[in-house]
């Protein structure tokens, strides 16, 4: 038996920086509970129990309203856990599944029907064993109405994939940018390539998320806040942030949340900025009704 992983603070600060009301954590997590909600033998690690009362009283500290909650990889195509999440949340969780590439049409529908709003494509090796291009696309042309594709993947494969996100027949959110190098600033060639993506078509979105996984320079991670400011402000109506608790992972430099919530004002300073990254683009994307 592997050993376990707790991955989170026990003890997070509460941030300087408080969201607008109504702000939106559009990227977290559940796992397990375990006994509850086995995780998928092909997972790659082994976390401790991570489940909705934790994530809940979270997002109530750190000042947010609702929740976004991706289906962590761990518990690979058992979406059971983030449902029950979306449940026990009183409408204020929406969620992003994985899912075998054959789902049937009357999975889908009922998968929307508990909440769910988008599918995600991991190209992380890491992570995932194998991710069929084609089977993808297939199941893109055939998601729910108003559904999009969330993408995970590292910045040295953007090239290769650019055919593949060029066909996806629904919008793309692009989880964590890519995973630039942001020690390469502002105009590095990491978020250059990038930038190129994003001017390729107008409906894709990404997440400017994670300064502890792509900052190497640490806590405050200034290389990040330089690097990620200009995205953010050139492409406003296409971001939205979540804290990624409990960050996959990450069992050495495990990231204060209030620290992670404190970088939103320097990526967005003004109040226009932060109410679009943590309200009214969240909100089109996972509550368009409520508009």
């Amino acid at each position: 038996m592997t050993d376990r992983i707790t991955s989170w603070h026990s003890a997070p600060s509460k941030p300087a920086f408080t969201p607008p009301p109504g702000a939106v954590d559009a990227h977290c997590h559940v796992f397990g509970p375990m006994a509850e909600f086995p995780f998928s033998p092909k997972a790659k690690y082994l976390p401790e129990d991570a489940g909705p009362d934790m994530l809940f009283a979270l997002r109530d500290h750190l000042g947010f309203s609702r929740n976004v909650i991706v289906q962590a990889s761990c518990h690979g195509t058992d979406n059971a856990a983030t449902l029950n999440g979306i449940a026990l949340s009183g409408g204020k969780a929406r969620g992003v599944a994985v899912v075998d590439p054959d789902i049937s049409a009357e999975e889908l529908a009922d998968l929307h029907a508990k909440g769910m709003r988008g599918v995600r494509f991991n190209f992380l090796k890491r992570l995932v064993d194998n991710a069929p291009k084609d089977k993808f696309l297939d199941l893109a042309a055939r998601l729910p109405e108003g559904w999009h594709v969330v993408i995970y993947f590292e910045a040295d494969i953007l090239e290769e994939l650019r055919p593949f996100i060029a066909a996806i027949p629904v919008p793309v959110v692009v989880d964590h940018m890519g995973r630039p190098d942001v020690s390469q600033g502002p105009d590095g060639e990491d978020l250059k390539a990038f930038r190129r993506l994003l001017e390729s078509r107008e409906d894709i979105w990404f997440k400017p998320t994670c300064p502890d996984r792509l900052d190497a320079s640490g806590d405050p991670w200034n290389d990040f806040a330089a690097a990620i400011a200009p995205l953010v402000a050139d492409y406003q109506d296409r971001v939205i942030w979540g804290t990624d608790w409990p960050h996959p992972n990450m069992e050495t430099n495990i990231p204060d949340d209030g620290h992670i919530v404190d970088m939103i004002p320097r990526i967005a300073p003004t109040a226009e900025l932060q109410q679009k990254l943590l309200v009214t683009n969240p909100m089109r994307l996972y509550w368009p009704e409520e508009l």
